[in-house]
C-alpha cells in the first residue's frame, strides 16, 4: 500500500508544479504586454509633449498647416477627376498647395501668440474683439498670402498674381465669413493657444479643398489655351 500512496503524492506534486508553472509564466507574458504597451504610452506622452511645446511648436504648427493643405488638393483632384474635369492627378499641383500651407501656418502661428499677447484672457468681450481681429486682419493677409506664394512656384508675374488675387481672393474671404466666426469663438474660448493651429486644420479641411477649387478654376482675365493671346498673334504675324 506504501507504494501506490507514494506514486500518488508524487502525480500530486507534478500536477501542482505545473500549474504553477503555468500561472507564472503566464503572469510573466502580460506583465511584458503590459509594460510594452506602458512604454509606448509613455513615448507618445513624451512626443506630444515635446511636438506642442514652445520650443518645437512652430515646426508643429506648419507640419500640420503642410499635412491638411496638400490632403486637401489631393480630395479635392480625386472629386475633379470623378467630375471629368481633370484628366489626371497633378503632383506639382499639391506641393505647391503644401507649400502655401506652410506660408498660412507661419502666419497663423504668430498671429495668435500675438492675439493672446495683447488680449489675453476668455472673457465673451475679450473673444468678441479677436474673432473680429481675425477676420479684418488675419483672413486677408494669409489668402493674400496664399495666393502670392502660390504665384511664385508657378512663375507668374506681379500683375497676373493681382489680377487673381482680384478675382478671386473675394470668393474664399465670403466663405470665411460663413464658417469661421462660429469655429474661432470655439478656437478662442475653449481651445488652448498650441493647438489653436491643430483645431483650425482639422475645421478647415473641407475649406482647403474649396480653397483648391477656388485656385485651380480658370481665371477670366488669362487668356484661355485655346486661345492665343495678342502677344503670340504679333510674334506669329511678324
Amino acid at each position: 500500500m506504501q507504494l501506490p500512496r507514494r506514486k500518488l503524492r508524487i502525480l500530486l506534486t507534478l500536477g501542482k508544479y505545473t500549474i504553477y508553472r503555468h500561472a507564472t509564466t503566464g503572469a510573466g507574458s502580460g506583465a511584458s504586454v503590459g509594460t510594452g504597451r506602458t512604454v509606448a504610452l509613455q513615448k507618445m506622452r513624451e512626443w506630444h509633449r515635446n511636438a506642442f511645446s514652445n520650443k518645437f511648436l512652430l515646426f508643429t504648427n506648419v507640419g500640420i498647416s503642410l499635412t491638411l493643405s496638400s490632403l486637401g488638393d489631393i480630395l479635392e483632384q480625386q472629386l475633379e477627376l470623378y467630375n471629368k474635369e481633370i484628366e489626371e492627378y497633378s503632383s506639382i499641383r499639391t506641393r505647391h498647395m503644401a507649400t502655401s500651407g506652410v506660408a498660412v501656418g507661419i502666419i497663423c502661428h504668430y498671429w495668435y501668440q500675438l492675439l493672446d499677447k495683447y488680449l489675453p484672457g476668455r472673457s465673451m468681450r475679450v473673444v468678441a474683439k479677436k474673432i473680429v481681429l481675425d477676420q479684418l486682419i488675419c483672413s486677408p493677409l494669409y489668402i493674400s498670402a496664399f495666393f502670392v506664394t502660390l504665384g511664385i512656384l508657378e512663375k507668374k508675374e506681379a500683375h497676373e498674381v493681382w489680377e487673381e488675387i482680384k478675382e478671386k481672393a473675394w470668393k474664399l474671404y465670403a466663405a470665411e465669413w460663413t464658417v469661421w466666426p462660429v469655429a474661432q469663438f470655439v478656437n478662442f474660448y475653449w481651445i488652448p493657444t498650441h493647438y489653436r493651429i491643430f483645431y483650425d486644420n482639422v475645421i478647415s479641411l473641407g475649406y482647403d479643398v474649396f480653397t483648391s477649387k477656388v485656385k485651380h478654376s480658370p481665371s477670366t482675365h488669362m487668356p484661355s489655351p485655346a486661345t492665343p493671346s495678342v502677344k503670340m498673334l504679333k510674334t506669329q504675324q511678324a
